[in-house]
């Protein structure tokens, strides 16, 4: 069923081709590890497995590293009732409702489909925002899910989870450090290194160019929800000020969920936030709702 959230076939062509060209690059990378691992059944019942449980256990694991957990309407009456009101404006399912106890000022929404979606949301962020602020946040995420871009970079993210998970793999084995004098053991598992190494630079890449258009996209359709991007705006200063503000040692552990927050969990002129990031820079998408709201006439 399709929500009132505006479409955007752009974002829709993107994920299409990222999934395709991904497609393409997961088929060579079981037919290198078959190949050099001459082991049909264990690359596939490897790769199976944890295709499955990223698929389909994508939230629990968010939440789980996190610190996040469910809340109830009665815990959370005003986050919960402002996301009654924006599912009902956008006509889509609502998804549970989480909270993460850190200070950390973000908010993402993951699942693999709007039935099974969750919506979290930090104290640090809820602490920070006024209800207006809050409730762009909450679309920008709902977007998200109603653009079913969360299920594709859930996905789509697994090629290089598995991939990175070989390069480390390969490189702490005791086999790799133990059978030094085993020659055609150490050059299976530089192989296999290097292949993984590459997929994962090229899945990196990839998700990325995606990532960034994603956050666009919902930054969009959630001003043209709510009818007030000016309150998206304030948020996303606010949001981002405040991720400033957090010691890096407390931003390390958020840091691999970087595609999925609202804003990326790294401080401002680190060279990481403008090389390889998976959201525009701040400036962008600032410019980006002024000039929507210039040509839609919409106002705070």
């Amino acid at each position: 069923m399709r929500s009132r959230f505006a479409p955007d076939r752009e974002l829709t062509v993107r994920m299409v081709a990222v999934i395709f060209l991904l497609g393409l690059v997961y088929v060579a990378f079981v037919a290198a590890l078959i190949a050099l691992l001459k082991s049909v059944a264990l690359v596939v019942v490897i790769v199976a497995a944890m295709l499955v449980a990223q698929y389909w256990f994508s939230d629990r694991i968010a939440l789980f590293a996190m610190r996040a957990h469910e809340v109830t309407p009665a815990e959370q009456p005003h986050l919960h009732g402002t996301v009654d009101r924006l599912c009902a404006l956008a006509d889509m399912p609502k998804p549970k409702v989480a909270v993460s106890e850190m200070d950390l000022p973000n908010a993402f929404a993951t699942g693999r489909n709007a039935d099974h979606a969750v919506l979290c949301v930090t104290t640090g962020l809820l602490r920070r925002l006024e209800p207006g602020e809050l409730e762009g946040v909450l679309a920008h995420e709902l977007s998200h899910v109603a653009h079913k871009d969360v299920a594709v970079i859930t996905v789509a993210s697994f090629l290089g989870v598995l991939a990175g998970l070989l390069v480390r793999f390969a490189f702490y084995s005791e086999l790799f450090g133990g059978r030094r004098n085993d020659q055609n053991t150490a050059a299976l598992l530089a192989a296999v290194m290097a292949v993984s190494a590459l997929v994962y630079a090229l899945s990196f890449l990839l998700l990325r160019a995606l990532s960034r258009y994603r956050e666009l996209a919902a930054d969009r359709s959630a001003a043209i929800l709510t009818g007030r991007p000016s309150e998206l705006a304030s948020a996303l200063v606010k949001v981002s000020g405040g991720i400033a503000r957090i010691p890096t040692e407390d931003l390390r552990t958020a840091q691999s969920f970087n595609a999925f927050f609202f804003t990326p969990a790294l401080k401002e002129g680190s060279p990481l936030a403008t090389v390889f990031s998976t959201h525009p820079s701040l400036q962008r998408r600032l410019d980006a709702l002024a000039k929507l709201s210039t040509e839609l006439g919409l106002h705070s």
